[in-house]
């Protein structure tokens, strides 16, 4: 069976269309401007293709699996191919399920719920807490942030060395880091793991819409994605890898779909048969919309061509860097070095500015938006900083009013469908704010840093 779907894009340029491109914004300082989207590694704008496929799928949107109409059946079967939309994308094993889930958060969950009694895990303290937190019911052995991918993988095989080769262990890593867009050695960190009898699922949540993954070349076991940095709304994930942990844990869930058979005992009690494939752990009705978007994303990446889209996102990021790169007060945060491989992501800090109010500027007098905070990776903002990695600080939340020191970043991220245009007006404000300060006055509003709309600076 098959819906309508929007025509593909043939043409390479970029960037790729997006919703929201058009879209305009007041500024604090009076008229309006085309919205600079410059957040990319918090959610990215749904792809016009995405928006396009999903809506002509709407109008044939039923109910999943179980219904025996003909719009149930097309939906089940669009349900269905997405999946493998997906495998394809990440290039799975034979064997491999992919699980739709709500998010990476939510993929994490579901694996750190499927872990065998006694497995330990071994995670770097750089990890989004989307795959630092949802271990706690294991025995974890976070690692310090390395200088160097060639010191991540050692200090990943000096700690694994330590443990009982026999029992079950898993490596959780990131493919990209969501703070400062630097590329992790996925390959060696996987052959390390496997070395001493551990597994390994990467977090692919920022790796996934900047470069191709595979499964099979980076030896990974699982890998976890977000459809809403994929350029694909409605708040899906993926959770794609070995099946045998999957199969062999509780269901995730517990309902509908999830279960072959239910019969009731005769002593009153209930008998529970469950499914040994992904519909394991996707109780319930399944979001169909939301996993046709991935797969509708999925598609569309692999159509534009990842070599074209790294080759124009490394000139956006050279934009920044060589147009940065002579105001002193300006200094990037990086891991491995500022030569250092990186996807669209760059956090850094300005001498003399809180990050929050730097921020708002940005957005009340340029119509730019950014973020700023902790990224919800705070231990690793909290090193790269230089401060203490025990500070409290909400995912996010400014510490510091206008003018005082503060403990956070400022982050810029862009992708497939950021203009030139964003990225050089980024660039102009960043120096003009340096050069000449705020144009407007600032307060502290419920923890954010908002113009003060009764005075002008």
């Amino acid at each position: 069976m098959s819906v309508p779907t929007a025509a593909a894009d043939q043409s390479v340029c970029a960037p790729l269309p997006v919703l929201g491109r058009d879209v305009t914004v007041p500024l604090v300082t009076g008229g309006e401007v085309t919205y600079a989207a410059l957040d990319y590694a918090a959610s990215a704008p749904a792809l016009q293709r995405v928006w396009d496929d999903v809506a002509a799928y709407a109008p044939y949107y039923g109910s999943v699996h179980r219904g025996a109409g003909y719009l149930s059946q097309l939906s089940t079967d669009l349900f269905e191919n997405a999946r493998r939309t997906v495998a394809e994308f990440l290039d799975c094993r034979t064997g491999d399920q992919v699980v739709f889930t709500r998010s990476t958060t939510d993929s994490l969950n579901l694996l750190a719920a499927a872990l065998p009694a006694g497995c330990e895990v071994f995670v770097f303290e750089t990890e989004h807490h989307a795959s630092l937190l949802p271990w706690r019911d294991a025995r974890v052995t976070y690692l310090d942030a390395p200088d160097s991918p060639r010191r991540a993988v050692e200090t990943l095989e000096h700690a694994l060395a330590g443990r009982d080769p026999h029992g079950p262990a898993l490596v959780c890593v990131t493919g990209a880091s969501n703070v400062t867009g630097e590329l992790w050695p996925v390959r060696e960190l996987a052959a390390a793991a496997h070395a001493h009898g551990a597994r390994i699922v990467l977090d692919a949540a920022q790796l996934a819409p900047h470069h191709p993954v595979s499964v099979r070349e980076l030896d990974v076991d699982w890998v976890a994605f977000s459809g809403h940095k994929l350029y694909a709304p409605f708040g899906s994930g993926v959770l794609a890898g070995r099946s045998d942990w999957l199969r062999e844990a509780e269901p995730y869930l517990a309902g509908g779909g999830a279960s072959r058979t239910v019969t009731r005992r005769a002593d009153g009690g209930v008998d529970v048969e469950w499914h040994d494939s992904a519909a394991r752990h996707e109780a319930g009705s399944p979001n169909v919309i939301g996993a046709y978007a991935v797969a509708s994303a999925c598609k569309a990446l692999t159509e534009a061509g990842f070599d074209t889209l790294i080759a124009r996102e490394e000139q956006l990021i050279r934009t920044v860097r060589e147009g940065l790169a002579d105001v002193p007060e300006v200094r990037f945060l990086s891991l491995f070095g500022d030569d250092a491989p990186r996807v669209g992501v760059l956090s850094f800090v300005v001498e003399g500015w809180n990050s929050s109010h730097f921020a708002a500027a940005l957005s009340a007098e340029y119509g730019i938006g950014v973020r700023d905070g902790l990224f919800c990776a705070h231990p690793l903002v909290r090193t790269l900083l230089g401060s203490d990695p025990q500070s409290q600080g909400e995912c996010g939340a400014p510490e510091a009013a206008p003018g005082e020191k503060s403990l956070n970043a400022i982050r810029v991220s862009f992708g497939a469908g950021t203009p030139d245009e964003h990225v050089e007006r980024f660039v102009r404000a960043v120096r003009e704010l340096v050069r000449d300060g705020a144009r407007w006055s600032y307060r502290t509003e419920d923890g954010r840093c908002v113009p003060d709309t009764s005075d002008r600076a």
